[in-house]
């Protein structure tokens, strides 16, 4: 959406919407204590218009974290609660038939929102799960023949458990690379659970949250990120993380071009976000691990059993060139 049709619109651009994600970023910080890296890598991937994936434990925080953003930006907001029954049709709507004149009607479903929770994603059946695949990538669904657009700006913020855990079904890979990022938020450290627990309840808090960022500010800034300078070396450092996820053995497949695409958009929403004229190899190295490791499954004698360990292990096997 370019600035043209913002103004189509009347929304006006804001003069410093930069400084309004830093607000948004303390005001997450207060909520979700002790997690600034994983709240900035979320406000990223939103930035790129990317979708995340929050995997974790039950009780981290993922769903108060998607509820906080959604309140600290003022979007439009519904939750859909993924269970074994769950139909497409329960998230993409339905058509009823109106005897008055005889016409089918199409009621929207929970997708039709600006943020949408997909709470616990992978405990919904493969078929449910494929709902998403056209709306996250398309930003429109398919229903009857017909196509609706969803709202703009449109984000999915997916949380799964852990797999080990009963009644999980395992996303397939055409669903997890829908996914810009993939986050854990993790327990706490010592001194920020004794604050939670001797404080309010944060989710009482979150609905007292003021609008930092608004949708305005943020198409603003969605428009900018294409526009932050890549120079040739940089490209050559991020082809030579692609070239090694695809060469190296290490990896069943290595990443895609789409992978490609977002890890250099992820890349240039951190730099903005941190006030980078250009992108540096430290915004790249920021986002790499959230990027890359649900999209690369190790091979059975590579020894990295964990997302997090592909990151690293990435990082120290390319070079700055």
């Amino acid at each position: 959406m370019n600035q043209q049709t913002l103004q189509t619109l009347g929304i006006a651009d804001s003069a410093d919407p930069v400084a309004a994600v830093h607000a948004t970023v303390a005001q997450l910080n207060q909520v979700i204590l002790g997690k600034e890296q994983q709240i900035k890598l979320a406000m990223a991937c939103l930035l790129s218009k990317g979708h995340l994936l929050i995997e974790d434990l039950p009780g981290m925080g993922k769903t108060t974290l998607a509820h906080a953003i959604a309140h600290s930006l003022g979007l439009t907001y519904n939750r859909i609660q993924f269970t074994s029954d769950l139909l497409p049709a329960d998230i993409i709507g339905v058509s009823v038939f109106d005897r008055n004149n005889s016409n089918f009607n199409f009621h929207r479903g929970p997708i039709f929102a600006q943020l949408v929770l997909a709470d616990e994603v992978n405990r919904a059946t493969p078929k449910a799960q494929s709902a998403l695949l056209e709306a996250m990538e398309e930003q429109q669904v398919t229903a009857d023949g017909h196509t609706f657009p969803l709202s703009s700006p449109f984000f999915v913020i997916a949380t799964q458990n852990p797999t080990f855990q009963i009644g999980t079904y395992p996303l397939p890979e055409s669903q997890l690379d829908r996914f810009l990022m993939r986050l854990e938020l993790g327990y706490p450290d010592a001194a920020h659970e004794r604050q939670l627990l001797s404080g309010r309840d944060r989710r009482d808090l979150v609905s007292t949250l003021p609008v930092t960022l608004t949708p305005a500010q943020l198409l603003s800034l969605q428009i900018k990120i294409p526009q932050v300078h890549v120079s040739p070396a940089l490209l050559d450092y991020v082809q030579a993380i692609i070239h090694y996820t695809r060469h190296c053995n290490k990896f069943v497949a290595g990443l895609s071009p789409r992978a490609g695409l977002a890890l250099l958009h992820a890349a240039q929403a951190w730099a903005l976000m941190h006030g980078h004229v250009g992108v540096l190899p430290e915004d790249v190295q920021a986002v790499l691990g959230a990027v890359i490791g649900h999209r690369l499954m190790p091979a059975e004698d590579a020894a990295l059993n964990k997302p997090a360990e592909i990151g690293t292990h990435v990082l120290q096997a390319v070079a700055v060139p």
